[in-house]
C-alpha cells in the first residue's frame, strides 16, 4: 500500500482539465466535472434551471392538450349523434396509450435525446388534432384524437419528468418533480376556460385547431433551449458534489424497457406502487379529467361554468403538488400516499350530494378540496420508485404510470357506459371512493417492503 500512495519517478505529469476563472470558484474534486458556480464573482443561474423552466412549458401545453376531450363530448354528441360511451372510448384509447407510452418513451429518451423524442411528440399531437377536423365517423375520432394525441402525450408523460429532474438535480428533486407534476393542473388552468368558451362561441373545431398550433409553438423552445445532461455544459448536476457516473449506453430502447419490466415485476413493491397509482388514475384523469363536465352539465350547470370549475380545481392542484413535492423531501412517501388517498376517497363519495344547478358553497368547497390532492400522489411515488429501482427508477416510472392510464382508460369508458345505461354517474362516484379505500391498504403494504437497487441520498 505504501508504494502505491508514494509518488512515481516518470515523466512529469500531463495535466488535467483547465478550469477557467469563469468556469468555477474552487479546484473540482478528482474526477469531477467542473463546476460552474459564478462568472466574474458573481452568481449565475444554474442551467438546471432553464432546463425546468421549457420541461414546464412543454407539461403545461401537454396536460391543455389532454383536456380537450372533456370540452367536446357534447358538442360531438349533438353533431354526430354519437353517445357518450363511443366518444369515451376515444378518450379511454388515449389513455391507455399515453401510459403505454411512457417507458418506452423514457428509453427512446436515453437512446436519442430527450429533445429530439419530445419534438416529434410534440408534432406527433400537431397532426393528430389537426386532422381531428376533417373526421366523420367515430373510428376517426379514435384515430385522431385516441392514438395519435395519445402516443404524442404519452412520450412527455410523467416518464420525462423523472427523467429531467433526475438527470439535473440532486438537491430539490422532490419539489422540482411536484412543479414539473403541477405544470398538468396549470395547463387545464388555462386551457379549460378558452377551450369551452371557443366550443361554445364558435364550435369545437376552433378548438382543435387552437391545439394543433399550440403543440407546434412548444416544439420551438424545445428546439431551442432543451440540453441533455449537465455534462454537455461541463455542468454538475445542481446540489450535486461530485460528476455522477456515466450512463449507460443501450441501443435497444425497446430490449431495455422490456428487461426493466421484467426485473421490476418480481418485486413486491412494483405491483403495489402499480395497483394503486392505477387507482389514481382511475380516480382522476378516468373519471374526473373525462366526465366531471357532462355531469355537473347533467344537473344544470352550463359547460363554460362546469369547465372553470374542473380549470378552478387545478389551481388548488398546483398549491397541493408542489406543497406534495416540498413533503416528499421531508416526509415518508408511504404516510403521505395513505393520506392522500383516503381524503380523495372521501370527497368522492360526497360528490353526488353537491352537485347544483348553480355554483354553491358545496361544490365550491369540494373543488378546493379535491383539487389540493389531484395529482399530489405523484411526487411521492416518483421517490419510491427512485428508492426502490434506483437508476431505472424513470423507466420503473414509466411502467406504474402505464398502469395508472390503463386505470384511467378503463374508468374512462365504463363510466361513459354507466352514464348511458343508468342516466347519472352516481355509481361511478361511489366507485371511485371505494376505489380509494383500496389503494390506502396497498400503500399501507409498502410499508413491508425493501429496496431492490437503491440510490444513495434518495428521498424516503
Amino acid at each position: 500500500m505504501n508504494e502505491r500512495n508514494a509518488p512515481t519517478p516518470g515523466p512529469a505529469p500531463t495535466p488535467g482539465p483547465t478550469v477557467t476563472q469563469d468556469s468555477a470558484t474552487q479546484d473540482p474534486a478528482p474526477g469531477a466535472l467542473p463546476k460552474p458556480g459564478r462568472a466574474a464573482g458573481r452568481p449565475r443561474l444554474h442551467y438546471a434551471w432553464v432546463v425546468a423552466a421549457v420541461s414546464l412549458l412543454v407539461l403545461l401545453g401537454s396536460a391543455g392538450f389532454r383536456s380537450a376531450p372533456s370540452l367536446m363530448m357534447d358538442a360531438l354528441h349533438n353533431e354526430f349523434g354519437w353517445s357518450m360511451g363511443t366518444i369515451s372510448s376515444a378518450t379511454s384509447v388515449n389513455l391507455a396509450l399515453y401510459g403505454l407510452t411512457a417507458p418506452f418513451a423514457a428509453a427512446l429518451m436515453d437512446r436519442f435525446g430527450v429533445r429530439l423524442v419530445v419534438v416529434c411528440a410534440l408534432l406527433t399531437i400537431s397532426v393528430g388534432a389537426g386532422l381531428t377536423m376533417l373526421m366523420r365517423e367515430p373510428w376517426q375520432l379514435v384515430l385522431c384524437w385516441g392514438v395519435l394525441v395519445g402516443l404524442g402525450s404519452g412520450s412527455m408523460a410523467g416518464a420525462f419528468a423523472t427523467t429531467v429532474t433526475g438527470r439535473w438535480f440532486r438537491a430539490r428533486q422532490g419539489l422540482v418533480t411536484g412543479v414539473l407534476t403541477a405544470a398538468g393542473a396549470a395547463g387545464n388552468l388555462i386551457f379549460l376556460p378558452v377551450g369551452a368558451w371557443l366550443v361554445e362561441q364558435h364550435g369545437w373545431r376552433s378548438a382543435v385547431v387552437v391545439v394543433s398550433l399550440a403543440a407546434s409553438a412548444v416544439a420551438v423552445p424545445v428546439l431551442l433551449l432543451m440540453r441533455e445532461r449537465p455534462a454537455d455544459l461541463g455542468l454538475l448536476p445542481y446540489g450535486a458534489t461530485e460528476a455522477p457516473p456515466a450512463p449507460a449506453t443501450d441501443n435497444r430502447a425497446l430490449a431495455r424497457s422490456l428487461r426493466v419490466l421484467r426485473e421490476a415485476s418480481r418485486s413486491r413493491a412494483f405491483w403495489l406502487l402499480a395497483a394503486s397509482f392505477a387507482i389514481c388514475g382511475a380516480t382522476t384523469n378516468g373519471l374526473v379529467g373525462t366526465h366531471f363536465i357532462p355531469a355537473a352539465h347533467d344537473h344544470g350547470l352550463p359547460v363554460t361554468t362546469a369547465a372553470s370549475l374542473l380549470a378552478l380545481i387545478g389551481i388548488f392542484d398546483v398549491v397541493g403538488t408542489i406543497a406534495s413535492g416540498w413533503f416528499t423531501d421531508r416526509f415518508d412517501s408511504r404516510t403521505l400516499l395513505v393520506a392522500y388517498y383516503a381524503l380523495r376517497g372521501l370527497s368522492l363519495l360526497l360528490l353526488p350530494q353537491l352537485f347544483a344547478g348553480s355554483l354553491e358553497p358545496p361544490i365550491l368547497a369540494f373543488v378546493i378540496f379535491y383539487g389540493l390532492d389531484w395529482v399530489a400522489t405523484v411526487p411521492p411515488t416518483v421517490a419510491l420508485c427512485r428508492r426502490h429501482f434506483g437508476d431505472d427508477a424513470p423507466i420503473v416510472f414509466g411502467w406504474v404510470l402505464a398502469c395508472h392510464q390503463i386505470g384511467a382508460a378503463a374508468v374512462a369508458g365504463l363510466a361513459g357506459l354507466a352514464r348511458d345505461a343508468l342516466g347519472t354517474y352516481d355509481l361511478a362516484w361511489y366507485a371511485a371512493g371505494g376505489l380509494c379505500a383500496v389503494a390506502v391498504l396497498l400503500c399501507l403494504a409498502l410499508r413491508g417492503t425493501a429496496p431492490v437497487r437503491p440510490a444513495a441520498a434518495l428521498p424516503r
